[in-house]
């Protein structure tokens, strides 16, 4: 009898560790998927602000880099630069940064969008 309780102890380590690292892909999976959807939102977010402040700065010059603000998308770790660039035809070319970080993973993007102005 206690070879049967001591195998069944051993089974059960065995299970528990499986368990436990599938719980570890699992999790990594899931804030992986987390970063991807904030990316996306930060970059929508400086998408839409590039649409609405670029026509009102006709006029004006545009300043290099922009560093806006993500505070109110209550995303820790996430930072969202925008580069404008205007070139003579009527369109402006942004470059949206985005950066977002949760524990230990951290996804960052670069992308380039024409808007016609």
């Amino acid at each position: 009898m206690l070879l049967v309780v001591i195998i069944a102890m051993a089974v059960i380590g065995i299970e528990m560790s499986i368990l436990g690292s599938i719980a570890n892909t699992m999790q990594f999976q899931s804030q992986t998927a987390y970063l991807q959807a904030c990316r996306r939102n930060l970059t929508a977010s400086g998408l839409a602000w590039a649409r609405q402040n670029i026509p009102n700065k006709a006029g004006e010059g545009v300043p290099g880099a922009i560093k806006l603000s993500t505070g109110e998308m209550d995303i820790r770790g996430s930072e969202l630069d925008l580069t404008i660039s205007r070139p003579p035809e009527k369109e402006a070319e942004v470059l949206i940064k985005t950066s977002c970080s949760r524990g230990r993973q951290m996804l960052k993007g670069e992308y380039r969008y024409k808007l016609s102005l």
